[in-house]
């Protein structure tokens, strides 16, 4: 595993961002494997400034979200698929045909599961897959359990993940209780894993993922047998790893 120390979240979101430019300079028809949520933000914002510049193109490339809120509507401003297409795509020259997220108004979740497993596989597999940590170690909307989910499922999620998710919401009880999520099987297929992470708050998180016991009850400690993890963080989150 290799991990960079930077000194803030600004930093941080560069060289994770450096990493994807590499990966689509060497490769213009990458499989990027993308997350939602606040930490990702800074990263999006510096691969848009790179794109505008005229240093990136996203033309031929793919790109598989991690997740999604189940029955919550697309055009909700909240859901995965407009924080997408705000936050990346609508600033960049990917095709709308060549971006996946799971279809959360799918009346067969099951069948739906299986269609995105299908598209993971039909696309060659991810290249690189950005990750962020949840409070209690969860990657994807994985959640700890007695055993590692495998494929994409449908996941109740914890009340800390509700919890730590009531900010973007008008109260607590608009959070969506379920999502459909990559399983831990799919996300450990992916050649190379970033993992982006900032705060203090995510401090317990990186260290009980990264240098704790490998269990389901962490979902993120099975990163560590994945043989290409790179953990980019600030000087906050990564307080508490013994480097």
């Amino acid at each position: 595993m290799t991990i960079y120390r930077m000194k803030n979240y600004d930093d941080m979101s560069r060289k994770a961002a450096s990493i994807f430019y590499a990966q689509l300079t060497l490769n213009p028809r990458s499989v990027l494997g993308l997350a939602t949520g606040s930490t990702p933000l800074g990263i999006y914002r510096q691969l848009i400034e790179w794109h505008r510049k005229g240093d990136l193109d996203f033309s031929d490339c793919v790109s598989i979200n991690l997740d999604e809120y189940k029955d919550l509507p697309p055009e909700h401003p909240q859901s995965y698929f407009y924080f997408m297409r705000q936050n990346l795509f609508k600033h960049i020259n990917i095709k709308p045909e060549n971006s996946y997220l799971p279809d959360s108004m799918a009346e067969d979740a099951q069948r739906e599961c299986a269609r995105y497993d299908a598209v993971i596989e039909q696309s060659g597999g991810i290249d690189l897959q950005l990750l962020g940590l949840g409070h209690n170690g969860h990657i994807g909307f994985n959640e700890p359990g007695r055993f590692f989910e495998k494929g994409t499922h449908v996941v109740t999620l914890a009340d800390s993940t509700i919890e730590a998710n009531k900010r973007f919401f008008e109260s607590i009880d608009d959070v969506p209780r379920q999502a459909i999520t990559m399983g831990i099987r799919c996300i450990m297929q992916a050649r190379r894993i970033v993992v982006a992470v900032s705060g203090e708050a995510k401090a317990e998180a990186v260290k009980a993922c990264f240098q704790g016991p490998v269990t389901p009850e962490v979902p993120g400690s099975i990163l560590q047998l994945h043989d290409n993890v790179t953990l980019v963080g600030d000087e906050e989150a990564l307080s508490l790893l013994d480097l």
